[in-house]
């Protein structure tokens, strides 16, 4: 009886294990298991989600309108920005998450990128030393407040030209031609934005590229985040299937990720520059005269070969963008 109670128990078991192979050995079926999901992971902080369908509030803003900035004169530092040369030090608002650009290096500690650089020679230009920069960081959103509020002296954020900006704080000539295009992972079959539909875009909040990821994803679902870091992170969970951003930016992001690619169509232009307070005409011309050396001189050459060689960014300094001489007098 026990010896029939033991026969019974093992045939059971392997009833309990799917089934037992010749020689007493038991097999075990493998369980089938569901796809990788990452629908556990929380989005970054502060990441909103607004539903397909969400029609654009405004048309993308380019700077074609804008009247350009003040062209330098030929005074001094201390004539043109006495507050800041007495200081000792200029203070300016940057990201620290935008490789290639504007980033915090992990293994040393210190900021480097090409607007870093471009704010280390705005320094060297004032007080012969490029190393008297106080840099903060500021979010997307907050780039126009800081100025506003005097928390900077200037804005080396990415920070393109358009007409709304205008209206809040002045601007240098540009320093660098971006343009607009979508990044996507390898895996996940977009080849252009006719693959769009049902899928995730993610766009940083408070930059110009939500109205326009609107637009060309009426059918995806827009995903907004504080950071470019942030909608990287996204696309590796699987949160987010594409990136609309400036292919300056996305640079950095392909390098850092080399699953992701940049599709070829542009969008839009981005001309980025150096904003400054409204009618702090002595700053415009300030950091004017920088950008003017660095074109002369050969330094902007230098610094995208060392940040952006080989990425889709203009490899050409923009043309010097002046206003009228009229206009020019009665902002000084």
């Amino acid at each position: 009886m026990r010896k029939f109670a033991r026969i019974t128990s093992a045939a059971l078991a392997c009833a309990a294990l799917s089934a037992c192979a010749p020689g007493g050995e038991t097999r075990v079926a493998a369980p089938a298991l569901p796809p990788p999901s990452y629908s556990g992971v929380p989005l970054p902080p502060g990441a909103v989600l607004d539903r397909p369908g969400v029609a654009p509030e405004t048309g993308f803003a380019q700077d074609t309108e804008w009247e350009g900035s003040l062209r330098p004169d030929n005074a001094t530092p201390a004539e043109r920005i006495p507050d800041v040369v007495e200081r000792g030090r200029i203070v300016v608002g940057v990201d620290q998450s935008q490789y290639l650009l504007s980033y915090r290096d992990v293994t040393a500690g210190d900021l480097r990128g090409f607007e870093i650089d471009l704010a280390r020679e705005v320094s060297r230009d004032i007080f012969g030393d490029p190393d008297r920069v106080d840099f903060r960081f500021v979010g997307s959103q907050q780039r126009a407040q800081s100025l506003q509020n005097g928390e900077v002296d200037i804005v080396i954020r990415t920070m393109s030209v358009t007409p709304t900006r205008v209206a809040s704080v002045d601007f240098s000539t540009p320093y660098l031609t971006s343009y607009v295009r979508l990044l996507v992972p390898r895996d996940r079959g977009i080849l252009s934005e006719d693959d769009l539909p049902g899928t995730t875009v993610c766009v940083v909040d408070g930059s110009n590229l939500v109205q326009l990821a609107r637009e060309i994803a009426p059918q995806s679902t827009i995903l907004r985040t504080r950071t470019w870091a942030d909608c990287l992170m996204a696309t590796q969970q699987f949160h987010a299937d594409a990136i609309l951003a400036d292919d300056a930016i996305l640079a950095g992001m392909v390098a850092q990720d080399p699953y992701t690619t940049i599709l070829p169509r542009r969008y839009g232009r981005q001309q980025y520059a150096v904003g400054t307070h409204k009618g702090d005409a002595g700053m415009t011309m300030q950091v004017n005269s920088t950008m003017e050396r660095l074109r002369n001189d050969g330094t902007w050459n230098a610094m995208y070969e060392r940040w952006l060689s080989g990425s889709l960014a203009s490899p050409s300094m923009p043309e010097l963008r002046y206003r009228a001489t009229s206009e020019a007098k009665e902002q000084q």
